[in-house]
């Protein structure tokens, strides 16, 4: 029996092992796919890559405003531990069916494998959407901050044009750098690695040694504010608990570029884990800074960018263009890292035929999905063009990137659980302690999905809308035409049977 490939998967399926062949392309092709990406990234560049989707950096500091009316400083700090605290459940079941499915689909195959096609299909759009909306969302933040800082330095008032005009510029830069190849991005994350932890430093602790005025530990801890317009108090808190929350995303694209990641089944769960930890550690250290250094609650609540005009206020101008500096180019990488997982998402999704136009988004080119880049960069920037007419698009945009991320995350743990029979551990396991893991991860990422949905403020207007529940229904929506439209040409590998031991003996040798 011969060995037909299309699109980098394997039509034949076949299940042996050869001590001539490397583990790694071994064990996806018994997934049933070919080695097609460059298989150059290392152990810590791919927990850099999670490292830097999840960017404190950039979480934290978009976030901050919002968190300071949800709640203020003590809804924050302790939101904080207790998310971090719950997304470690959500990582280790995710690292666990990581470990025994490392492919560039990620989520929607472990899906597919453990619940059927439908599950992967619906898996694969929400993760997608997602990531899509991950990336318009960076990297439309980060203009914001180059506009704050071009404003400190040359007195531009940024316009929603000039704002615009510099995210398609940060987009394009994030597409020139990965078509370079995959060393270039694994060395971009573990200098980002680096760039994230010696920022929150800088920051901190200039935040800490320059000021003359600092609150008190009472103040950063315990004091409660809402600016929410809704009287309670556990439901404001509750609501606070999403600048945490939304900063806690992007793990996954350690799954997403094992593909390209040496010792895959090890490297990319401990990716996840790693990420988790180090970002959560790094966040409480950074919102303790910032939260310590603000001088008038008040003028910074209402500031375009309130972690810039704490900046200013403590340190003054110039000390507050040097740390924006740190603060955008973390954005940067950020969004760049994004761009990876994005891309190896839509290449996997278009090999296995599930997107319209899918024989060209497969396409490989020295190693490199580079019309996925493409198309990634295109689509945010798409997603992010309304935000010349709506001041609140930017909402709209962060709302298509956690709900749609979000409940992906729980849905190959719940399967990993609902069939357990299915599920064959990978050389990462949680043992005996998978399945309770689980099950605490599942009831975690449906209650923050319900909380993503909620009201965020009161009256609600067009201005204060959550768009949320809105992006949810229209990806399910788009998920189900596109279903019954591609239904009969979707196809994920189902893996070798050992009829084609043969012939992967003599491909192989």
């Amino acid at each position: 029996m011969s060995v037909s490939l299309s699109g980098g998967r394997l039509l034949s399926h076949r299940s042996s092992r050869s001590p001539d062949a490397r583990p790694d392309d071994l064990v996806l092709r018994e997934l049933g796919y070919k080695q097609q990406l460059t298989r150059r990234m290392t152990a810590f560049g791919n927990a850099g890559a999670s490292f830097t989707v999840i960017s404190i950096l950039s979480g934290c500091m978009t976030m901050y405003g919002f968190g300071m009316a949800t709640g203020g400083p003590a809804v924050m700090m302790w939101g904080w531990v207790a998310v971090g605290f719950m997304v470690l459940f959500v990582g280790a079941g995710l690292a666990e069916v990581t470990s025994a499915y490392p492919t560039s689909g990620a989520l929607y195959f472990m899906a597919h494998k453990l619940g059927g096609k439908k599950w992967g299909w619906y898996t694969g759009w929400l993760n997608l959407l997602g990531l899509l909306g991950a990336i318009a969302g960076i990297d439309y933040g980060c203009a914001q901050f180059t506009a704050a800082f071009l404003n400190l330095q040359f007195g531009l008032v940024a316009s929603p044009g000039t704002t615009f005009v510099i995210f398609l510029v940060i987009l394009l830069l994030h597409a020139v750098l990965n078509l370079q190849g995959v060393q270039l991005v694994s060395l971009l994350n573990v200098v980002s690695v680096w760039w994230h932890l010696a920022g929150v430093a800088v920051i901190v602790g200039a935040l800490l040694l320059v000021p003359s005025h600092h609150q008190s530990p009472s103040f950063v801890f315990t004091t409660f504010v809402n600016d929410t317009g809704f009287s309670s108090t556990w439901y404001v808190a509750l609501v606070g608990l999403l600048v945490a929350q939304y900063t806690f995303s992007g793990y996954d694209a350690s799954a997403h570029l094992s593909e390209e990641t040496t010792n895959a089944q090890v490297a990319a769960p401990r990716g996840i884990m790693r990420a988790i930890v180090w970002s959560w550690g790094a966040g409480f250290v950074l919102l303790a800074g910032l939260t310590f250094a603000i001088q008038d609650y008040t003028t910074i609540q209402h500031a375009d960018v309130p972690p810039a005009q704490i900046f200013h206020d403590a340190l003054g101008p110039e000390a507050a263009k040097a740390l924006l500096l740190l603060v955008i180019a973390a954005q940067l990488f950020c969004g760049n890292a994004g761009t990876a997982a994005c891309s190896r998402m839509i290449f996997a999704f278009s090999r296995d035929r599930a997107l319209p136009g899918w024989q060209h988004w497969q396409r490989v080119s020295r190693g490199t999905p580079r019309a996925a880049v493409w198309l990634s960069v295109a689509v945010a920037a798409v997603l992010v063009l309304p935000s010349l007419y709506s001041a609140t698009a930017y909402g709209a945009v962060t709302a298509i990137n956690v709900i749609g991320v979000t409940p992906a995350y729980a849905i190959p743990i719940f399967l990993r659980i609902k069939n357990q029979r299915r599920f064959k551990a990978g050389p990462w396991n949680l043992g005996r302690w998978g399945v309770p893991v689980g099950v605490v991860a599942v009831m975690w990422v449906a209650f923050v999905t319900v909380l993503f949905c909620l009201p965020q403020h009161d009256p609600i207007s067009i201005d204060t809308f959550n768009y949320a529940p809105i992006a949810l229904v229209v990806v399910l929506a788009v998920a189900t035409v596109w279903w019954w439209l591609a239904k009969r040409t979707y196809a994920v590998p189902t893996g070798r049977t050992d009829r084609d031991l043969a012939d992967l003996e003599r491909e192989v040798i």
